[in-house]
């Protein structure tokens, strides 16, 4: 009894040291966009960085970041750790003091990362666009093709929604007002706003939500409408009636940063680099239509899927790139706060 006794005790205590060891895991929060990118995110790359790393991923889904990101760092005690955002707001963050130093040498996947997208402070995960979706059951295959074509309301009727949101409709309102996309920076912001006036009337939704967005197209409840390119793939990959096309899609990327004066820094330097791992990146954009930015993810894709992705080379060569530093500007700052009168007249 002695030794049973004994051994049950020995058992108790194994089992709590190991429960402890477990509850003891570093915890690093990360913010991002909810939906389906992030369900193929969580099972390409955070479940296995979670194995690999022994942390705990907790996920945020927030589709308006940066205020809460702003809130939280001038608390001084930061409750996220990790984020991704348009890199906009990267650049935002950095200029505001919201952001960490990356430390690169916990973060060797960088490597494969192109160095217009490595910032001291920030670092890109993906590249996706805004493209233009249209109801298949309305138009056939003969949808819109431009900007132009959107605002066009004679030749392609029919429900329309926009983004409410200034960037980038204030880039998709130029371009339908035939200005060319090397000629876009800085942007017309008067002429862009007097653009939008003509197409308000005719916009029967403005989204908020890349879910919304899904919703919109897969239920038919509008017409024609910008997405993400994702949305819109899964949305075409799932059966609805519907297309899209990449002409003058506006291309940003998402960046990766940490806020600053969070309490779990290192760890945070750990799953930024765990995003970037190849492989993993390589089955994220294959479940998702979605352009990694670790060039050597493509060595893991096969060569039709990687051509539907926003990073193929004749992709990019129709795509329109956004310019986040004039965003983080005050002059883009300013256009962006002129979205909300817009909205209110």
């Amino acid at each position: 009894m002695h030794k049973i006794g004994r051994s049950f005790i020995l058992g108790v205590s194994l089992a709590a040291t190991l429960s402890a060891t477990a509850f003891a895991r570093d915890v690093v929060t990360y913010a991002t966009d909810g939906g389906t990118i992030l369900e193929e995110l969580t099972k390409a790359l955070i479940r296995p960085a979670e194995e690999k790393l022994g942390i705990r991923v907790v996920t945020d889904a927030n589709a308006d970041r940066y205020p809460v990101i702003k809130a939280q760092v001038l608390s001084g005690k930061p409750t996220w750790d990790v984020f991704d955002a348009s890199a906009g707001y990267c650049a935002r963050g950095v200029a505001e003091g919201l952001l960490e130093p990356l430390d690169y040498a916990q973060i060797p996947n960088a490597a494969g990362v192109p160095e217009a997208f490595k910032k001291e402070h920030s670092i890109g995960l993906s590249a996706y666009a805004t493209v233009l979706a249209y109801n298949t059951d309305t138009f056939g295959q003969n949808g819109p093709q431009s900007w132009a074509d959107f605002w066009d309301v004679k030749k392609f009727p029919g429900r329309r929604a926009l983004r409410n949101y200034a960037r980038p409709m204030l880039e998709i309102a130029l371009l339908a007002d035939g200005v060319k996309p090397e000629n876009l920076y800085p942007l017309d912001v008067d002429r862009a706003y007097k653009k939008l006036e003509e197409i308000k009337p005719h916009v029967a939704v403005w989204w908020t939500s890349g879910a919304e967005t899904t919703q919109l197209l897969f239920d038919k409840e509008v017409d024609m409408l910008p997405l993400w390119d994702g949305r819109a793939a899964t949305v075409v990959g799932e059966g609805g009636a519907a297309a899209f096309t990449r002409n003058q899609a506006i291309m940003e990327y998402t960046c990766l940063g940490v806020l600053k004066g969070t309490a779990n820094k290192e760890v945070s330097m750990k799953l930024i680099n765990a995003l970037l791992e190849p492989k993993g990146q390589a089955a994220w954009a294959t479940a998702y239509t979605t352009g990694p930015l670790n060039t050597n993810f493509a060595a893991f894709m096969e060569p039709k899927r990687l051509n539907t992705l926003t990073t193929a080379p004749a992709n990019i060569a129709v795509q329109v790139p956004l310019d986040a530093a004039w965003w983080a500007s005050p002059a883009g700052e300013a256009a962006e706060k002129r979205w909300l009168a817009f909205m209110q007249k």
